[in-house]
């Protein structure tokens, strides 16, 4: 397919035309020195550039001592200027055009952040996110803030961008004075719409005033706060047309806020599945608007812009996955495109510990400026036993730099665990993974040889000079006094369907595997979406009866651990999956250990932390599923070495770990081949 929209030029305000309709929103990536442009922040982006997008919006850019951490990038004051125009200057150099987005947290800031200081807020009003009351900025501190802002936007325009966004979604300080649930204020900025509206209409009448009239501003819009009592899709629809009016050049809109109980960037958004909201705000304005949010597919995108729903596509985490979407996608080359498969394991989760931004499926992301690509001197004729992820990466990689690669795979298929992981709920972008290794395979002639059950001797007697295994694990089991003989599985046979769990079923670990396990059980036995819609679309049934029917599950299930049930997911990762379990009423015993299985039931003693007792239990059961971790299956590696052979070992079968450490070190050996 021709992409011809995504494809076309458009101009946003009087000057700026980009090449094609994608832009890279801003995302904090902590790739900055105390605000200052690094080799590590100029390469990452320039290799954006250089994959063919149309524009870069960096950011958040902080611009005073309350708006955020010093490790975002800054325009303060005059002396960052330089260095950030030496950025944009190369972002031109490679045919893209470059915003700044600028930034102020207002409540969402963390005191630890921002030196200690209480954040700044329309009122003082607890945050959840933050975990603190923030002061109620007084009339004037928002003069002074205001001057900051503007200050910040003449610097961009000095320093080389091409544009300046406002930031007023995801809850921060725009966004909590335009909600009547945090801007409870009684004098001319609280209280009424139009009072509640002059703040930004303030900061965007002096942010003019100092780019000038012919320099675009644009503004990142949530389309819903999707918090209760608070701004809708029709007020953000009525405030766009506001802001155009008062000077506004381009729309970049999302969903809602951090603190938002509907999903907004994971699996459980389908693609583009907030499309919507950009539409409704394209239909009430004369400007350029940007969908954002789960738009990782071309196809998808070029969609959006046939149905006019939106001018343009916000892609952001996707140009972390692979910096070279845009080409691939104006190529054609739709299966050779690493999709972002919405995990958040190496960039939202690192955020919660301001750690640097990483990807699952692609290591060099934040490492462009120390990875150099070259093709190895010496092709070697190497053995990759196992394709799984690790076994994949590696493969792709050596092959990439010159060697040429076999890989046995005792199944039918690549992929290894990336089949189970892509089951439950909102995990099947794991399947654009497994097709992206099919066609890297193919493409750079590597030797593919499945339903390969390798021997020791085997591999030792073939022809190579490097031996990798990538074997994976073993699910752990334990004993049980089971002398009714239930049926007890592993998550991995029912997550494989090699197994059907009956209707009440007891899973054994409370991690990440046993939470995810569970939660498909339940999805399993309730109304599919299929189901859902067809009811829906012919009137079957009533829209009452049909949303009970799919907000219950036929199954009675039980998560019991020793431990505390919901540790060990990625921080940001879990409140989907926790709250799928609640909706469907999964009872969790935390800090429980079994006593027996009969013949319907499971007898547990748990402690009742509330109460400080330890209490017994029986539940109904008639399958047993066990999610109590695993072990390297390393028997191949230790007999290889045991021969003297020369072999690496590689993801599970090395470490139990997770994908994402998988997938940097077989990349990292695949470099260090002589």
């Amino acid at each position: 397919m021709e992409l011809t929209r995504l494809f076309s030029p458009i101009k946003i305000g009087k000057n700026l035309e980009l090449k094609n309709r994608i832009i890279m929103a801003a995302i904090h990536h902590l790739y900055t020195q105390d605000g200052y442009a690094t080799d590590r922040f100029n390469d990452y982006y320039w290799r954006r550039a250089e994959g063919g997008v149309g524009m870069i919006i960096v950011g958040g850019v902080r611009f005073d001592d309350y708006g955020g951490p010093r490790s975002m990038i800054s325009l303060q004051t005059d002396e960052y200027i330089h260095g950030y125009r030496k950025f944009t200057e190369g972002v031109h150099r490679m045919g893209a055009k470059v915003g700044a987005q600028l930034f102020h947290a207002g409540a969402y800031a963390r005191m630890d952040d921002i030196g200690g200081r209480a954040p700044l807020a329309p009122s003082a009003i607890y945050c959840r996110y933050s975990r603190t009351t923030p002061k109620e900025i007084s009339k004037k501190e928002i003069t002074e803030l205001v001057d900051n802002w503007s200050a910040a936007a003449a610097r961009a325009r000095e320093a080389g961008f091409d544009m300046v966004e406002l930031i007023s979604s995801a809850g921060y300080l725009i966004s909590q004075f335009l909600s009547p649930v945090t801007n409870i204020r009684t004098d001319e900025y609280g209280g009424s719409w139009e009072n509640r509206i002059r703040f930004p209409l303030e900061v965007i009448e002096a942010v003019r005033k100092a780019v000038g009239a012919d320099y675009p501003i644009g503004i990142r819009i949530g389309g819903n706060d999707f918090i209760s009592g608070s701004n809708a899709n029709e007020t953000a629809v009525e405030f766009c047309r506001i802001i155009e009016s008062a000077g506004i050049d381009f729309f970049n809109v999302t969903g809602g806020w951090h603190e938002s109980r509907v999903p907004q960037i994971t699996g459980d958004l389908p693609r583009g599945g907030f499309a919507y909201l950009a539409m409704a705000i394209k239909d009430a304005v004369g400007i350029p608007v940007a969908a954002s949010n789960r738009i990782n597919d071309p196809i998808v995108a070029e969609r959006i812009l046939a149905l006019e729903q939106a001018d343009v596509i916000s892609l952001g985490r996707p140009l972390i996955a692979d910096p070279e979407w845009p080409e691939k996608a104006r190529s054609g080359r739709f299966d050779e495109i690493k999709h972002c498969i919405a995990c958040n394991q190496g960039c939202l989760s690192k955020a919660f510990f301001s750690k640097p931004v990483e990807c699952l499926v692609n290591s060099e992301a934040g490492r462009e400026y120390e990875i150099k690509k070259t093709k190895s001197q010496e092709k070697k004729r190497i053995l990759v036993v196992g394709a799984g992820p690790a076994g994949c990466e590696f493969a792709i990689a050596a092959a990439k730099h010159g060697h040429k690669v076999t890989i046995w795979e005792k199944t039918g298929r690549v992929g290894g665990q990336l089949h189970m992981a892509a089951l439950p709920p909102g995990k099947s972008e794991f399947l654009s993974l497994i097709k992206y290794y099919n066609a890297q395979i193919k493409k750079n002639s590597i030797d593919l040889i499945l339903n390969k059950q390798a021997t020791a001797n085997e591999i030792a007697a073939y022809d190579c000079d490097m031996i990798v295994t990538a074997t994976g694990m073993t699910p752990v089991e334990i004993p049980l006094k089971n002398p009714c003989c239930m049926p007890v599985v592993t998550a991995y046979d029912v997550l494989k369907k090699s197994f059907l769990a009956g209707r009440n079923v007891v899973v054994v670990g409370g991690g990440t595997v046993g939470c995810e396990t569970a939660r498909y059980l339940a999805h399993e036995a309730t109304l599919s979406a299929e189901q859902f819609s067809f009811l829906l679309d012919y009137n079957a049934e009533t829209f009452e009866k049909v949303s009970n029917m799919r907000n219950k599950t036929r199954r009675t299930i039980f998560i019991i651990d020793i431990a505390e049930i919901g540790k060990g997911f990625d921080p940001g990762t879990s409140w989907t999956v926790l709250q799928d379990l609640n909706r469907f009423d999964v009872r969790m015993y935390s800090f429980s250990t079994i006593e027996e299985a009969g013949a319907n039931t499971i007898r547990i003693t748990a402690n009742d932390a509330k109460n400080n007792e330890t209490r017994s239990y029986s539940l109904p059961c008639d399958t047993i599923v066990l999610a109590v971790g695993a072990k390297p299956n390393d028997t191949l590696f230790r007999e290889l070495s045991a021969m003297g052979k020369s072999v690496y070992n590689l993801g599970d079968s090395c470490k139990i770990g997770n994908a994402m450490d998988a997938v940097k070190a077989a990349n990292d050996l695949a470099m260090k081949i002589k």
